[in-house]
């Protein structure tokens, strides 16, 4: 028993020196030389592997940003759970509770990264749409539409689809960039900048409980944003709605029971 527990206080000693190497020293007995293999090792595959599934959020930092970043991911974050595809949402988690440093040099980085994480969340989601009763090519005007579960809908603060190595934003937009991310049958991943109105449909169409045909849930919406002209957002919204059956984020329509 005695044994087990030194054993398994030398593997805490060691994986504490993994991640913090500058304050904690390392187990008795063991070389420094073969320490620093597992160092540099675990720092690298961890940083390779982030670099992977965030790879805008790496282009706009520099080397020091980021391993600042990973060092401190290293450090700080307990994560909870071993799974390779979900270290993603860890790292998201610990950007988004744990460290705020990137968002001071570069206010939209959480942002960012949530976008990119969404991305790739969605690319390996395992849901599927229950296409019970869906008609593809139903009237989106007097059926209900019918949402693709593979369409997330997100509001940011920052024009995240558009940061790149030479594009880093200082400043919040005006109103914030609404986007459709969705999946299609072709499993790829795009998106959908959407406006206040067309994301406010998609939210009314995936929280339609009364059953409202496209029609309904047009003029639902042009009396809740108080639209001037009634008729003219429902000739627009219309056919925003083929435009989105077409891109597969609407997925067809239901009857009314």
């Amino acid at each position: 028993m005695d044994d087990d527990r030194t054993f398994q206080d030398k593997q805490y000693a060691f994986a504490a020196h993994i991640r913090d190497p500058d304050h904690t020293v390392a187990p008795d007995g063991i070389e420094d030389r073969r320490m620093a293999i597992y160092r540099e090792l675990f720092f690298n595959n961890l940083s390779n592997l982030l670099s992977t599934f965030f790879p805008v959020l790496r282009k706009v930092l520099t080397d020091a940003e980021w391993q600042l970043c990973i060092r401190a991911f290293m450090k700080i974050h307990r994560a909870k759970t071993p799974y390779f595809l979900q270290l993603p949402e860890e790292f998201l988690a610990f950007l988004q509770n744990e460290y705020r440093e990137l968002d001071k040099a570069h206010p939209f980085a959480t942002e960012l990264a949530h976008y990119e994480y969404a991305e790739l969340a969605l690319r390996v989601s395992p849901d599927e749409n229950d296409l019970t009763g869906v008609r593809p090519d139903g009237d989106l005007q007097s059926e209900i539409p019918v949402k693709s579960a593979l369409a997330w809908v997100f509001a940011y603060h920052y024009p995240v689809h558009r940061v790149s190595a030479d594009f880093r934003p200082s400043e919040k937009l005006e109103q914030p960039a609404y986007l459709a991310v969705y999946r299609r049958d072709d499993d790829k991943v795009h998106f959908l900048e959407l406006n206040a109105i067309s994301a406010a449909l998609l939210d009314a169409i995936e929280n339609n409980s009364s059953g409202l045909s496209g029609d309904e849930l047009l003029r639902a919406l042009a009396r809740k944003t108080q639209y001037p002209d009634v008729d003219a957002l429902v000739r627009h919204g219309l056919d925003t709605l083929r435009e989105m059956r077409q891109l597969q984020i609407i997925i067809g329509t239901r009857k009314n029971s």
